[in-house]
Order: structure tokens, then C-alpha cells, then sequence
């Protein structure tokens, strides 16, 4: 099962069909989207989800809209209403607003991703899509969602001369919100366990690339001062270093993995990170100019 469906058959489950206007809110949201379409005066809606279809007709039946037919063609479920009870609608929706209670604008935003929303697994990316109507219907659920501090995008584009118009998020922060938002509880629990372990995850390989990377250029560094070495002693210029840059010179050729810090530390004499540094570039110095 998908997480776009498992988060489908968590909100159709939701017991509030007791309340007229939140039932009234979620179905506006469906009929706001792309999914719903018009023909010969009756109402089409058509999913691939058995839970959306059952709450669709929940939904109409609770607002005693009972003329419609339910068919299956391929994976679609199909709704269709008569024109008769499209009336019945139209009336319903007449001198409708968009709703200011919260409880009401939870079930509209609820009811446009039941219709046509769409989330990613977040286990392979975070993207969330809801495809409406028109520009003026995705204007009015981003307004909604501003109010609650949920950021969604508008998308606009043209799909064979047809004019696609969605909202849509790649933040998992945002789409988490918007989850909690539309109260899919179950669905927000497992959308953050697994934003929590990609976070992880990611930090992980953040610190080994950065580790990787010092320790490519630590190997590279001392690749370099041995050859130097190396140099000065078949140049027999070796012996003209100072005894201190000697005894480095040696253990260094004898301990090419070691780091500076424990090179210092094997000192007779020890010194810390920044004092073996400078004399290995003093080293370095002597025999490019004197090799």
C-alpha cells in the first residue's frame, strides 16, 4: 500500500459525519478539485481508491443526496451523480463561502487531498500534490493553509492546450503540518519517524564524505613530505637539517599513517599539532630549495 493511500484510508475512516457543516466543508473540497467533472448535466467523480469512494458516497448520503450509481472501469471507482440530484447540489452551494471556522477549514483543505491529493513515499523523497479546479480554488486553500503557517507553491501548466492548476510542497516540515493539519494523526507519526531517520541518515554521510575528504588530504599530505624526504636522503642533503627536523624527518617516513598530533607525541622531546606542522613545512621548504 502507498502512503498517498494509507493516508486516504486514515482521513475516509474519520467518524464526523455528524456534523452537517463539517460534512458540507468536505464535500466542497472534493467537488473543488479535477477529479470531479461534469457531463450531460451529471456529476462525475472517479478514484482508484475503495476508501475515497466510500467516503464520497458517505458524504452525499449524509446531505441526502441518494441519486447516484457506483461503477468500476479498470482501477477507477466512478461516482456518478444525476442531474437531478446535481441540482440538489447546486442549491446546496448556493450562497456558499469558504469557511472561517477551523474545524470547517480543516474538513475543505481534508476533502481536497481526499479528491485529488497525492503524497510521495517520504522514504524516497517529500513531495505532496493536490490538483484543483482553478487558479481561484488553489488561491483560496493557500490562503488557508497561510493562516495556520503551512507554505504550499502554486502550479500552473499546460497539459495538451488543458490548463493543469495544483498546490503542491517538497518541504518535509510543511508537509508534516499540512498532516496534522487535515488530522491524519497516524500518517503524521510515520511521515516523522521517517523524516527523523532520513535526517540522520543524511547527517551520517554529511560527517563521513567530510571525514573522507580530511583524510584524503591528511594521506595526501604526507605522501608528499615523505617523497620529500625520500629526496633529501638520496640527494644526501639529508644530513645538512637541523638535528630536530631530522629525528621529525625519520619518524615520519617510519610512521606514514600517523597524524600530526601523534608524530608530536613521539618526540623525544614533545610538541603539539601546530609545531610538527611547522616543521615538516620547514622540511618541505629545505628540499625543494635545496634538493
Amino acid at each position: 500500500m502507498s502512503f498517498s493511500t494509507e493516508v486516504k484510508e486514515e482521513l475516509s475512516k474519520k467518524n464526523n459525519l455528524s456534523n452537517k457543516n463539517l460534512v458540507k466543508a468536505e464535500l466542497y473540497g472534493y467537488l473543488s478539485t479535477n477529479n470531479v467533472s461534469k457531463d450531460s448535466g451529471e456529476l462525475k467523480f472517479a478514484t482508484e481508491n475503495e476508501y475515497n469512494i466510500n467516503r464520497f458516497s458517505k458524504l452525499l448520503n449524509n446531505l441526502n443526496i441518494m441519486g447516484y450509481d457506483i461503477n468500476i472501469v479498470g482501477n477507477n471507482f466512478n461516482i456518478i451523480i444525476s442531474k437531478k440530484e446535481v441540482d440538489k447540489i447546486k442549491e446546496l452551494y448556493q450562497n456558499f463561502e469558504l469557511p472561517e471556522a477551523e474545524s470547517e477549514q480543516k474538513a475543505f483543505v481534508r476533502g481536497c487531498f481526499l479528491g485529488s491529493g497525492s503524497i510521495n513515499n517520504p522514504q524516497n523523497k517529500y513531495h505532496i500534490e493536490i490538483i484543483l479546479k482553478d487558479l481561484n480554488i488553489a488561491n483560496d486553500v493557500i490562503k488557508i493553509l497561510k493562516e495556520y503557517n503551512i507554505i504550499f507553491k502554486v502550479l500552473e501548466q499546460n497539459n495538451h492546450n488543458k490548463k493543469k492548476v495544483s498546490i503542491y510542497s517538497k518541504d518535509g516540515e510543511e508537509i508534516s503540518k499540512f498532516l496534522a493539519f487535515i488530522e491524519a494523526s497516524s500518517c503524521v507519526l510515520k511521515f516523522e519517524e521517517i523524516r527523523v531517520y532520513r535526517d540522520m541518515r543524511n547527517n551520517v554521510n554529511r560527517v563521513v564524505n567530510c571525514e573522507t575528504a580530511n583524510l584524503a588530504k591528511t594521506v595526501d599530505a604526507a605522501v608528499k613530505q615523505i617523497n620529500a624526504i625520500k629526496k633529501l636522503q638520496e640527494t644526501g642533503k639529508f644530513n645538512e637539517l637541523p638535528d630536530n627536523l631530522k629525528e621529525l624527518a625519520k619518524l615520519r617516513v617510519e610512521n606514514p599513517e600517523a597524524s600530526l598530533t601523534e608524530l608530536g607525541q613521539m618526540l623525544k622531546e614533545p610538541i603539539g599539532k601546530s609545531g610538527v606542522n611547522y616543521r615538516l613545512k620547514s622540511i618541505m621548504k629545505f628540499a625543494f630549495t635545496n634538493g
